[in-house]
C-alpha cells in the first residue's frame, strides 16, 4: 500500500513537472509567433546547423551611427551579444542541465537567432561589424552562473528596448521593436521562473515600476552596463538623433 501510495505521489510529481515545463515552452513558442516579422525571411535561423551561429567580431571600436539607422544597430548589438551567450550555453551545457532546461534554453537561443539575423538584413550595408563577446566572467559549467548571465541579459534587453523606442522615427521600426520586446519580456519571465519556479519573480518590483510598466532605460546606461560582456568599444552617442 505505501509503495502505491508512493509511486501515485511519484507519478503526480513527475506530471506536475511536466505541465510545468510544457506551460513554459507553450509561453515561448507564442512568444515566437510575435516574431513573425513579415518584412524578410531568414531561412534555416532556427536550424541547429546554422552555419553562422555567432558573428565574428575583432575587437574593435564601434560606432552605432545616427537616426533609425543607430537605434538599429544599437538593437542589433544587443542581439549579437545574447545570441552569442546563449549559442555557448546549448555548446557546453552546465552540469547537471535538465532535458527541459535545454530545450527551453534552445527555444531562447533561437529567437535571439533570428532577432539578430532580422536586424542585421534589415540594416545591409548600414549595419554594424559583427562584435567579439567576452564571456570570461561567466562560469558556463554552474547553473546558477549561467542563468544569472541571462536573467541580467535579458531584463537589460527589456529596458533597453523600452528605453529606445522613443527614439525611433519610423513607424514600421517601432511596431517590429514593440513585438521584439514583448519576446524579450517572454524570455525573461521563463529565466526568472527557472530561477525561482512558482513565485512573483517572474514579474517582480525590480523590473516593473510602481505604474506596472517595465522599466526603460537609455542606451548610454544600457551600453555601459553590457560593456564588461564585450571586447569592442561601443559608441552611442548619437543613437536616435
Amino acid at each position: 500500500m505505501n509503495r502505491l501510495m508512493k509511486s501515485k505521489n511519484n507519478s503526480g510529481k513527475e506530471e506536475g513537472e511536466i505541465s510545468s515545463v510544457l506551460n513554459r515552452r507553450l509561453f515561448l513558442r507564442s512568444a515566437g509567433l510575435a516574431t513573425s516579422l513579415g518584412t524578410i525571411v531568414i531561412a534555416a535561423a532556427c536550424n541547429d546547423d546554422d552555419p553562422d551561429p555567432m558573428i565574428p567580431g575583432t575587437g574593435d571600436a564601434v560606432e552605432l551611427g545616427s537616426g533609425d539607422v543607430g537605434v538599429l544597430n544599437y538593437a542589433y548589438a544587443l542581439e549579437q551579444l545574447e545570441a552569442a551567450f546563449y549559442t555557448q550555453v546549448i555548446a557546453t551545457p552546465y552540469s547537471g542541465m535538465t532535458d527541459a532546461e535545454k530545450t527551453i534554453l534552445t527555444d531562447i537561443r533561437d529567437h535571439e537567432i533570428i532577432h539578430r539575423d532580422f536586424f542585421k538584413a534589415a540594416l545591409g550595408d548600414k549595419a554594424i561589424k559583427g562584435l567579439t563577446p567576452n564571456f570570461a566572467a561567466i562560469d558556463f559549467t554552474k547553473r546558477d552562473a549561467v542563468l544569472g548571465a541571462a536573467k541580467l541579459f535579458e531584463d537589460t534587453g527589456v529596458a533597453a528596448y523600452n528605453g529606445a523606442g522613443k527614439l525611433i522615427k519610423d513607424d514600421g521600426y517601432l511596431v517590429l521593436a514593440g513585438k521584439i520586446v514583448s519576446v524579450e519580456a517572454r524570455h525573461a519571465a521563463v529565466i526568472r521562473d527557472l530561477i525561482n519556479p512558482k513565485s512573483v519573480d517572474f514579474a517582480g518590483d525590480d523590473i516593473i515600476n510602481g505604474d506596472g510598466f517595465d522599466k526603460a532605460v537609455a542606451p548610454a546606461d544600457i551600453l555601459a552596463a553590457v560593456k564588461g560582456y564585450v571586447k569592442d568599444t561601443i559608441t552611442g552617442a548619437n543613437v536616435g538623433k
